[in-house]
């Protein structure tokens, strides 16, 4: 990662230079998404672009997938072409610094979203998004109380696969929150088994097969995750062990892979979610970077959207499900 820090900040120097030559007059903002083919993020770029066409800009959606190269490239690009604002969910925290250097050094106003970043002094960069941590407990809020209603922590040999994707910082404050509540059911901290994975449904996958495999004795899970993502790979490597929808209390967290079982009728293990709205963290960061180029304000440090736990009978009435 340091190599590639290096050549973002080689990257980006060469990008505010050109920035000069840039058309001042456009009035364009960009948004950079980690994951941009995921669904929430396709909601939170309509909202982006939404708000931006409201407020008279337009808005250039990049998806990097993942990939700290692709997103070097974006950033570059998107300061050479004279953008006014970025708003980025960056594929590695680290990256923080040297964008925040290259987007003030080009006088380019920059919010991070879903994931916080950092500037070299340790201060922290605008933010729109969610509260990790208040995600995190509503989860594991839900999973406990569900945990408890099943009876499981009377008799049965349960466990909980608490599929973390280490490597974001959001994403830790997220599942530690939600462990502190499943543990405050009255689970003992040796019923978790760490699937660790990268935020896709399918690294979920193949990485909670062998932590199933390696636990023949359990015969019913509890499962929770950084992301909807998360917990469907883990439900669908439990699904394809053998167990049934009734032996596996899912709780997601994003909801919009959660109601696609539940609008179809189809039985899950995915019993509650925390539905998150894209549409609203992508106008929030639109309308605050827009507001601060027009306006010359300070952007906000924090923007934080809501989020509702839904489950089966409710989730019709407060979200959309495509």
């Amino acid at each position: 990662m340091k190599n590639t820090v290096k050549s973002l900040s080689v990257a980006l120097a060469v990008a505010v230079g050109a920035s000069a030559t840039a058309y001042a007059g456009d009035k364009e903002i960009v948004a950079i998404y980690k994951s941009g083919t995921q669904q929430y993020f396709i909601d939170q770029a309509d909202g982006f672009k939404a708000a931006a066409e409201e407020l008279g800009y337009t808005a250039k959606i990049i998806n990097v997938e993942l990939d700290a190269n692709l997103a070097i490239s974006a950033v570059s690009d998107a300061i050479a072409s004279g953008a006014k604002g970025i708003g980025i969910t960056a594929p590695d925290q680290a990256l923080g610094p040297a964008i925040a250097k290259a987007t003030a050094d080009a006088g380019v106003l920059l919010v991070a979203t879903d994931d916080p970043l950092k500037k070299a002094d340790g201060s922290p960069v605008p933010f729109v998004g969610f509260n990790g941590t208040a995600m995190g407990k509503s989860v594991g809020e839900a999973a406990a109380g569900l945990l408890k209603k099943s009876g499981w922590l009377a008799g049965s040999n349960y466990g909980v696969l608490a599929t973390e994707y280490q490597t974001v910082s959001v994403c830790n404050d997220r599942t530690n929150a939600s462990k502190v509540e499943v543990m405050a059911a009255g689970a003992s901290e040796d019923r978790f088994k760490v699937v660790a994975y990268d935020g896709t449904a399918n690294s979920a996958l193949a990485a909670a097969g062998p932590v199933i495999t390696a636990n023949p004795g359990v015969d019913k899970w509890v499962v929770y995750a950084c992301n909807d993502e998360g917990v469907l790979g883990a439900t669908n490597a439990l699904k394809n062990a053998g167990f049934g929808a009734d032996d596996v209390i899912a709780v997601g967290l994003g909801a919009y892979e959660a109601c696609q079982p539940w609008k179809a009728g189809i039985d899950t293990g995915f019993k509650a979610a925390l539905y998150l709205s894209g549409v609203d963290v992508g106008k929030g960061a639109a309308r605050a970077l827009i507001n601060a180029i027009e306006n010359g304000t300070e952007l906000p440090l924090s923007t934080v959207a809501d989020t509702t736990i839904v489950d089966p009978s409710n989730y019709a009435d407060i979200m959309p499900c495509g």
